[in-house]
């Protein structure tokens, strides 16, 4: 069921639970694009690990207004307005893909709330010194982010024709990227609960408009607005080795920043193995919770 909460600056942000009331708070980040209902273990699994999942659309997405001008940062003012809502002090958070830099960003801005923090297949700063960003990515996300360097007008008038076939039919979006999908992502995706779920999140995000869309790119291509160096709470970066879309060079580097990071490398999976390794990172989240 989707709630509602209203930020002190008057937008509204969708919200979804699932799992355990009253379990272990954990807030999952969605990709980009993504949603509120993106892809996430089933209800019964995360009832059996005690676990509370909370998820929402990122401004521009789904039901949430835009926040125009956005930065990666300003997810942690969001979590921590929805955390308040729900009447939660402290939380683990986890971000996938896109959701990969926002996790970042409430592990450091807010310090006391943020129990452990996991990324999986994230991204590293457009600015990270010593890094080739663009080292390994597929041709599709070396244009896009290309483009949303130009600037955000141009990035949206580029992006419009593809986000209007995508919500015309979501497919369209995994027809589009099966050509540079690893195989072991396209027997992912050939899954048929796995390409529902897609599907389904993949049409909630776009369902209004690409603004998130356009507003995610061009915030990871600006400075993300924190220091990694703040963040003190336990953090995991898994990647799959064979990740063509955020490539494994990105967590290896925050993994060199991060000073309470662990690196967690999988040699057979690509981009869309975070899905299936999501179970097994939960009770990772909740460890020093249920410790205390």
């Amino acid at each position: 069921m989707t709630k509602v909460v209203c930020t002190a600056d008057g937008r509204r942000l969708a919200v979804e639970e699932r799992g355990k009331p009253g379990g272990d708070p954990i807030f999952l980040l969605h990709g980009t694009p993504g949603s509120r209902i993106g892809p996430s273990p089933r209800g019964s699994v995360l009832y059996r690990l005690g676990v509370r999942l909370i998820s929402f659309d990122r401004p521009g997405y789904g039901l949430s207004d835009r926040l125009v001008g956005r930065s990666v940062a300003t997810a942690a003012d969001d979590v921590a307005e929805i955390a308040d809502a729900l009447g939660l002090d402290r939380f683990s958070v986890v971000g996938r893909s896109g959701g990969g830099p926002h996790a970042l960003a409430c592990a450091a801005l807010l310090p006391e709330r943020v129990i452990r923090v996991a990324v999986l297949v994230g991204l590293a700063p457009r600015a990270a010194e010593g890094l080739d960003w663009f080292g390994g990515m597929t041709e599709s996300n070396v244009t896009e982010y290309t483009v949303a360097l130009t600037g955000r007008s141009r990035f949206a008038d580029w992006l419009a024709p593809a986000a209007r076939e995508i919500r015309t039919d979501p497919a369209n979006l995994i027809a589009a990227l099966y050509a540079e999908l690893p195989e072991v992502d396209r027997r992912m995706v050939a899954n048929p609960r796995v390409r529902a779920m897609l599907l389904e999140n993949y049409a909630e995000a776009l369902r209004h408009s690409e603004d998130g869309w356009v507003d995610d790119a061009i915030a990871f291509c600006s400075p993300w607005g924190f220091d990694l160096d703040d963040i003190e709470a336990p953090t995991l970066l898994w990647h799959g080795a064979k990740d063509r879309f955020s490539p494994v060079a990105h967590s290896r580097w925050l993994a060199g920043r991060i000073r309470t990071a662990t690196f967690k490398l999988e040699p057979d999976a690509a981009h869309f193995g975070a899905l299936t390794v999501l179970p097994d990172v939960l009770p990772w989240l909740v460890r020093d919770a249920r410790a205390a």
